[in-house]
């Protein structure tokens, strides 16, 4: 339900901005709203978590979810929404990395792994799930449900988990409050969300406004650093980045995931904007993705104790540069099954690629110290995926650019396949402006198609280099060791 959120909304912004009487460009504001808000409170889990206790914030967030959830299918303006938007993300930011340290608290050794392979994949499914049922509830209800539906989902989860865990809350301290480190997380995670988000719509640093934000951010983390590794009580335990497997596995964990996620992105565009696809059958291209991510998820949450989760992790990353040298191959003339062939294929990676990244970074962690790390490594990857997509979504316009200059070189007006083209459209009806533009169109598609082509290839490369920096790490303890077992005794 929590990251279903992060994109459900990307296909109902139009409604959206319709309804509520603003431009499209302002309707994003309820897209980038919810991420900077989430990308602020997510790293605060460990400190929100020693102040409440892990079960008891839990369920607040759940509540609060719900309730925000209600007051932006109700919202009366863009302003209110954005407002309730901002409210929500902030109380989302802790569910996810609660969810996986209370799953991590209730098993025993043997059964750690499968609990979190099927943690795990929710996040990768919802983000390819929720542009597919914004769209239809969008398009066959109304957009104020996209928000709706959360409203039982988070009731039904607040009362499960009351009714299972509220008699067995982690110990609550009253540690003083880090404002000046509050205050910077604020200040920099906001200027870079912000900078992500509006980059690509204000041509980046040729955007004083863009410039200002990266400046912000930059000097912000700098300054947060010093003073987190040097405050007695910090709001974020960076310390962990001291860990050897900590480090390495929420590097490659958040690179993977960028990649992951800003491919996820692109496929559907590329569909939809050249390929002729309505979001609804995009979204349906995308799905098969889920098949064996479903079915082999058992399998790797019972042997990530007993195998090597770096072997797992590589073999993953293997599967992903296949599946993504596969896709650097489409042209204008692929169709549905050769689209589909890759993304089912995708699924078997995303099944060996949550768990064992996550196995290996919080091994060692003691049981006090485990919401922390989730959190801390949930924030890590929520900004990669950000990055991912702005990255992404910018190389594309811009190889595509390149691509266009290059196919549109030899072209001479009233000679060759040219004008032999521009006089059979005109034949057929067109006027010369419109033979043109037709032209034009044609180009472009083979033009972002390349572009699209040579962003899968780069990704493709650089899975294989994060083999790396999964064996930089120590392999954890064959029983299922790690944080997973120090934290599935510690209750």
């Amino acid at each position: 339900m929590n990251v279903l959120d992060s994109s459900i909304a990307n296909v109902s912004i139009p409604a959206i901005a319709g309804d509520l009487g603003v431009s499209p460009a302002q309707g994003t504001w309820v897209i980038t709203s919810f991420g900077v808000a989430n990308a602020i409170s997510v790293p605060l889990t460990g400190w929100l978590v020693q102040r409440l206790g892990a079960v008891r914030l839990f369920v607040w967030c759940v509540l609060l979810f719900v309730l925000t959830s209600w007051l932006c299918g109700f919202a009366p303006s863009l302003e209110w929404l954005v407002a309730f938007r901002v409210a929500q993300g902030l109380v989302a930011g802790p569910m996810i990395p609660l969810s996986q340290t209370l799953l991590m608290a209730s098993y025993p050794r043997a059964k750690v792994g499968t609990a979190l392979a099927l943690w795990g994949m929710t996040t990768l499914v919802a983000p390819v799930v929720g542009p597919l049922l914004g769209g239809w509830i969008t398009d066959n209800i109304s957009w104020p449900w996209i928000f709706y539906i959360n409203v039982p989902v988070g009731l039904l989860a607040a009362g499960l988990t009351w009714g299972i865990y509220r008699h067995r809350d982690t110990p609550v301290r009253r540690i003083p409050i880090d404002a000046v480190g509050l205050g910077l997380l604020v200040v920099w995670v906001g200027a870079l969300q912000l900078m992500l988000d509006k980059g690509k719509e204000l041509d980046w640093f040729a955007s004083t406004e863009i410039v200002v934000l990266g400046l912000v951010a930059l000097v912000g983390f700098a300054v947060f650093l010093v003073w987190e590794l040097t405050d007695r009580h910090p709001v974020v335990d960076l310390r962990l980045f001291a860990r050897r497997n900590f480090a390495f596995g929420t590097l490659a964990l958040s690179v993977a995931y960028g990649l992951f996620f800003g491919n996820v992105v692109l496929m559907p565009l590329w569909l939809q904007q050249w390929m002729g696809y309505t979001a609804t059958s995009a979204g349906m291209a995308l799905a098969p993705v889920g098949v064996f991510a479903i079915l082999l998820t058992p399998l790797v949450g019972r042997q990530v104790g007993r195998w090597d989760p770096r072997r797992m992790a590589t073999f993953a990353f293997l599967v992903f540069a296949l599946v993504l040298w596969m896709r650097s191959q489409f042209t204008v003339q692929t169709d549905l099954a050769h689209v589909l062939v890759p993304t089912f294929i995708q699924g078997v990676a995303m099944a060996f690629f949550f768990i064992p990244l996550t196995t290996l970074l919080m091994s060692g962690i003691p049981p006090e110290r485990v919401p922390s790390a989730a959190g801390l490594s949930s924030f890590v990857r929520i900004t990669a995926g950000a990055m991912g997509t702005s990255i992404a979504t910018t190389l594309w316009d811009d190889r595509a650019a390149l691509h266009h200059a290059h196919l549109t070189e030899p072209l001479v007006q009233g000679q060759g396949v040219f004008a032999q083209t521009l006089e059979s459209l005109q034949a057929a009806g067109l006027s010369p402006e419109q033979a043109l533009a037709q032209v034009n169109r044609l180009i472009d598609q083979q033009a972002y198609t390349r572009a699209a082509d040579d962003i899968f290839s780069v990704s493709a490369w650089i899975f294989l280099s994060l083999i790396a920096l999964a064996w930089m790490t120590h392999r954890p303890a064959p029983a299922g060791g790690g944080a997973a077992v120090d934290a599935g005794g510690a209750h």
